[in-house]
């Protein structure tokens, strides 16, 4: 395949809200980016940023400190990755608005999403956030300041109010805080053009965006993640922000995080069909105004969400998305680059990644968190639901009364025992996997919400099957 990318800027996605990567990790993950064909990252730092002062209560437990950033920085550099932070400054404000010291800033009292962009405080606020941010990268080109998905928009006491004075708009709204944070990235870090998510934008008419400040101030990030999206639409949709005067647009796309909340193993086929349907996008606008392509990588939905696939899941999703993006298109030859970075010999686009998962850093966990996720929820129910001696002589009824035919004991208990402990095994390994990449409050929550689960159901049954078989009094009761 002979075609060159349409899109001359490829940013890789690292989404810290969930399982933030140790740095060393990223040392080891960041070559494979470049070789792939990346050639930047959008840092999504949330609350693993180091804030100080009266922001100093964003951090969470295991926040990056200023050393490691500068490291992080210094290792997207040797590597040739262009570094883009992103802060959040409108929507998905949970990471802030959370807190009881900051909740009187929220745009609805009981949702902690969205800003409310009528007090001052909330700009200083963000305009506070951006500028401790900006200081630790103090080269970037590019900033970006989020504003999407900003759920209850003009649903605050102070925002009916004013929308009930005509001739004010929610869009009026939405544009005056976008204008107001990107007139600060500007002012206040001159080299520095900000991105917005284009979602609150779609819906505001031409002339309406082209009155506004904002073509001036920022570029818009046309994200869709979808297998099927709309490849004539939009077009349309760049061609109408082209008309009404931004100069420069993106697209983002995603290599994992964007097929279900609790999803544990990456559908790279279906972030393959994204990729290409980006490339068809791409090649029905002006080259001249695409700056680039985000290939997405969220690791929670919002900051209350469950994780999604975690990062080393979704490398073989994004060597081919990558390379994809790269050539200009998938076939074969692709495929059988994308295998050799990642040291697989044989890659499944059509299905979940297999458990021989190649040599690429992260490689073992995406081996463990496939078998464990394709077989270990199955081996139990086959066990507790499908097995005829447990099904027929040791059923919940049995358990809830204790009671078990003597005979059936060794038919139980072994085969219990035998389950419980390969798999514990498994678990033991996948958890030492984990720690050297993920720090222990991410490592305790994927096994948590993965695994625990259907280990805690062979210790309850194992836990029956020891009190039923207990000496206790005769009750004279038969089961």
């Amino acid at each position: 395949m002979a075609r060159s990318s349409p899109f001359k800027m490829r940013v890789v996605h690292l989404d810290l809200k969930g399982a933030p990567p140790r740095v060393g990790y990223l040392s080891e993950i960041f070559p494979l980016f470049r070789a792939l064909g990346a050639t930047g990252l959008l840092i999504e730092y949330e609350d693993m940023f180091p804030y100080e002062g009266r922001l100093g209560l964003l951090r969470t437990t295991h926040t990056y400190s200023r050393s490691e950033i500068k490291e992080i920085l210094h290792l997207a550099t040797l590597n040739e990755l262009e570094v883009i932070p992103l802060v959040q400054t409108f929507g998905h404000m949970e990471f802030v608005l959370k807190h009881e010291a900051l909740a009187h800033l929220r745009e609805v009292a009981l949702f902690p999403n969205t800003l409310n962009p009528h007090e001052a405080e909330a700009l200083a606020l963000v305009g506070a956030m951006v500028d401790q941010v900006m200081e630790l990268h103090p080269g970037a080109r590019w900033l970006h300041i989020g504003c999407d998905e900003v759920y209850y928009l003009g649903e605050g006491e102070i925002s009916r109010r004013w929308l009930q004075q005509e001739p004010h708009s929610k869009a009026e709204l939405c544009l005056s805080h976008m204008e107001a944070v990107a007139s600060h990235v500007r002012s206040r870090h001159p080299a520095t053009t900000p991105l917005v998510w284009d979602d609150m934008l779609r819906d505001i008419p031409a002339d309406q965006l082209a009155a506004s400040r904002l073509p001036q101030l920022v570029e818009p990030v046309l994200w869709d993640y979808g297998a099927d999206l709309d490849v004539h639409g939009k077009a349309l949709l760049m061609e109408k922000y082209r008309k009404s005067g931004f100069a420069w647009l993106w697209a983002a796309s995603a290599f994992k995080g964007a097929t279900g909340a609790n999803q544990a193993l990456t559908p790279a086929e279906h972030h393959l069909r994204n990729q290409v349907q980006w490339l068809q996008v791409a090649g029905s606008v002006p080259a001249a105004s695409l700056r680039g392509i985000v290939l997405t990588g969220w690791q929670r939905y919002d900051h209350f969400s469950v994780l999604c696939e975690l990062l080393p899941v979704g490398i073989p999703s994004l060597a081919v998305c990558l390379q994809t993006l790269l050539h200009g298109g998938f076939d074969e030859n692709v495929k059988a680059r994308a295998e050799n970075f990642l040291g697989i010999s044989s890659l499944e686009v059509a299905d979940f990644p297999s458990e021989r998962a190649g040599s690429f850093p992260g490689s073992d966990i995406l081996a463990l968190v496939a078998h464990v996720s394709l077989h270990l929820c199955g081996s139990v129910d086959a066990l507790l639901e499908r097995d005829r001696c447990v099904a027929g002589w040791f059923s919940p009824y049995h358990r809830r009364r204790k009671c078990i035919h003597p005979a059936m004991v060794q038919h139980v208990r072994p085969p219990a025992l035998s389950l419980l402990a390969r798999w514990s095994a498994v678990v033991a390994e996948l958890e030492a996997a984990l720690q050297r990449v993920f720090y222990p409050d991410a490592v305790e929550e994927w096994l948590e919400e993965n695994v625990h689960p259907s280990l805690r159901r062979l210790q309850a049954l194992l836990q029956d099957l020891h009190e039923a078989t207990s000496p206790r009094p005769d009750s004279g009761q038969d089961p």
